[in-house]
């Protein structure tokens, strides 16, 4: 056996434990999964092949469009979040007193559960809560604003609180990036002339672009899937105003025991996600454009 050949194998055997547990707990459900999306699955029934039927189902079913309508509104916290995290990232990132303190700050959100966040912003939504008092003592409103039972509101509400959770998180990403960035073509830059503008976007945000590229996909991929928000505020209501398509997948598989109607949805997500993701890769991917 060659050398090349030996280094080889021995990087196979490696790797051959993390790719059984793979398969075993991500190929194997993803594959099987997918094949029980076109049956007429049942614990007490023989399995039937049924096609496309569970498909056409979930498109006929209005819950299940605007759930997929309202996951893909949840796009719109996506430009949000980069742009606040990479501004936070900005401004976090000078040796100033206390910075730390700062940087721990934004980022509690991020570690904090789910369900105390749910517990703390129902508080904070509630119509006799914090956010309705603050906005009469301010005289900004006049009666108590129903932001998680007004089915207008509830879903940007959710999108907020979504918001809120994921800025720590890609701050983090952003200022590692931006340490990253070479100090001394800033220190050319000013020699030259550039302003701190200047110097940003000329030299900072090239340089961020990987960076930028990769947190705008896994931003993509969380808005679609976003269930845990809608989960711990509003349970899919007000009238249905909060739904998403992961979460009507959750209602028809756990609560309705529907399971290939649920991977159905299921598989609609993925597909959405893998589209928006080449999209994201194509239009962000670092290097010159064609």
């Amino acid at each position: 056996m060659t050398l090349a050949r030996r280094h080889t194998t021995q990087a196979w055997l490696f790797l051959a434990p993390a790719l059984l547990l793979l398969a075993l707990f991500s190929f194997w459900p993803v594959g099987f999964g997918s094949y029980l999306a076109f049956t007429d699955y049942s614990l007490v029934r023989p399995t039937a092949w049924v096609g496309l039927d569970n498909f056409r189902y979930i498109f006929d079913n209005e819950m299940f469009v605007t759930g997929l309508l309202n996951s893909l509104l949840f796009l719109l916290v996506v430009p949000v979040t980069q742009v606040g995290a990479l501004g936070l990232a900005v401004l976090v990132n000078h040796r100033l007193p206390g910075m730390r303190l700062f940087r721990a700050a934004f980022y509690v959100p991020v570690v904090t559960t789910v369900s105390v966040v749910g517990i703390m912003w129902g508080f904070m939504f509630h119509e006799q809560g914090a956010l309705n008092y603050a906005l009469q003592a301010l005289r900004l409103a006049n009666a108590p604003v129903g932001w998680l039972s007004d089915d207008a509101l509830a879903l940007g509400a959710v999108m907020f609180v979504t918001v809120w959770r994921g800025l720590g998180w890609y701050m983090v990403m952003y200022l590692a990036a931006l340490q990253a960035v070479p100090a001394d073509m800033q220190e050319a830059a000013v020699l030259d002339g550039a302003t701190r503008w200047q110097m940003f976007w000329k030299i900072t945000v090239p340089m961020l672009r990987p960076t930028i590229a990769l947190c705008s996909i896994l931003s993509v991929l969380a808005a679609l899937k976003a269930y845990q928000e809608v989960d711990v505020l509003t349970q899919g209501g007000p009238m249905n105003s909060t739904f998403t398509a992961l979460y009507y997948a959750y209602d028809q598989g756990l609560k309705h025991l529907k399971l290939p109607r649920a991977l159905a949805a299921s598989m609609v997500v993925s597909l959405c996600c893998v589209g928006v993701a080449l999209l994201c890769l194509r239009y962000l991917k670092p290097g010159p454009r064609g």
